[in-house]
């Protein structure tokens, strides 16, 4: 069974934590380690390194299951793709055993081709395993009117993966207040102060993994009233872009009684069991005294979810707080017009969102679920926020 292993300090040439794929018979798999490491490190074509961790996850799946099925990588062709997409589609995912989403299935298969097109670069492989087909837009995606059934513009021809899925479009949808009281009563220290920051500030999951007790402001000549939310710069994001959250200074109060009382005590009692334990520099730490990493933290969302009888993830608090921030700078324009203030905009800099338009969606899910969001609001900007402005 193929596996990945994490390179160390100190070997030249490959960045510390690199992943690297090894087949069952311990050997590394060296057209995934080259591939990988020309995207991490050569010629100047840096990527973050959760992407090179995501296409090492993705080239993970694919070659367990070539070795599962006991073929070569390199005579793999469009039939065996499509069976590993449609082994997607027909079963759960084993760690969370929900269905596969068809965006993760379409990510993997890209992922996939885009390796096989390298390797056909490098004349490694003599053809690629896959084929692109024209497909017709008709103007789905363009901006819908009273006037819309007059355009005549001619439909749009774009070259898609012909392995690739369709997707329709699902709208994400906030939590209500009763699904954030029963989750939150589903989840053990740390992860409710976990579930608080990212319900409080909309930080992704390997954010709040890379949260260190250095970056909790200290709060003593912050008030509620003049402060209500502490700029925090982050270390760790998506692209490694830089950005700024803004947790509200209760929430920050509760995270250094986390930190004084809990993580101490874990802390003791760990070191009362290994004498030569050093405390990380995490702010989250599991049971045994090691930082919350992303799979522990999935883990632990995704059974109080099932717990408390939801349908969801950690994600959901991201959205959360995304369309509740987003009503919420709204109703601030329309009762004080600012005309350099745009909700969207803001928006879009909070959830360190590459482009306006991934969070513009935001905007339909706010029209739909109006009722939801107006509970949402008075729930995080006076259980969080105290004497903040809704």
């Amino acid at each position: 069974m193929a596996m990945i292993v994490r390179a160390a300090e100190g070997v030249p040439g490959i960045p510390p934590g690199f992943p690297i794929l090894l087949d069952d018979h311990m050997t590394i798999i060296e057209p995934a380690f080259a591939y990988l490491i020309e995207h991490a490190t050569i010629l100047g074509r840096s990527r973050a390194a959760e992407t090179v961790r995501t296409y090492s996850e993705h080239l993970h799946d694919w070659f367990d299951a070539l070795e599962q099925s006991g073929l070569d990588w390199r005579t793999a062709d469009e039939m065996t793709v499509a069976a590993y997409r449609n082994r997607m589609l027909e079963a759960p995912s084993p760690p969370t055993q929900r269905p596969y989403a068809r965006s993760t299935i379409n990510d993997r298969v890209r992922t996939v081709c885009r390796f096989y097109e390298w390797a056909h670069r490098r004349h490694l492989v003599d053809e690629l395993p896959f084929r692109f087909v024209d497909v017709r837009s008709t103007g789905n995606r363009r901006e819908r009117g009273m006037l819309a059934h007059l355009d005549r513009r001619p439909p749009t021809i774009m070259r898609a993966n012909a392995l690739t899925t369709a997707q329709r479009e699902r709208l994400p949808r906030p939590l209500r207040v009763d699904e954030l009281h029963k989750l939150f009563a589903e989840l053990d220290p740390p992860y409710r102060l976990m579930a608080e920051w990212a319900l409080g500030t909309g930080l992704r999951r390997m954010e709040l993994c890379g949260l260190m007790v250095s970056q909790v402001p200290k709060t003593a000549d912050l008030g509620a009233k003049m402060d209500p939310l502490v700029g925090v710069p982050l270390s760790i994001t998506k692209g490694d872009r830089p950005r700024n959250i803004y947790p509200p200074l209760r929430l920050i109060d509760r995270t250094h009684w986390y930190v004084g009382e809990e993580r101490a005590a874990l802390v003791k009692s760990v070191q009362r069991r290994c004498s030569t334990f050093r405390p990380p520099p995490s702010l989250f730490l599991n049971r045994d005294g090691n930082p919350v990493k992303r799979p522990r933290l999935s883990a632990a969302f995704n059974a109080a979810f099932h717990a408390a009888g939801l349908d969801g993830s950690l994600h959901w608090l991201r959205h959360t707080f995304a369309m509740t921030m987003l009503v919420r700078l709204q109703r601030q324009v329309a009762t004080a017009p600012n005309g350099d203030l745009n909700p969207l905009k803001v928006v879009q800099v909070l959830l360190g969102h590459t482009s306006i338009a991934t969070t513009a969606i935001y905007l339909r899910c706010v029209e739909l679920h109006e009722r939801e969001l107006a509970e949402s609001l008075a729930y995080l900007y006076g259980e969080l926020i105290p004497n903040a402005d809704a």
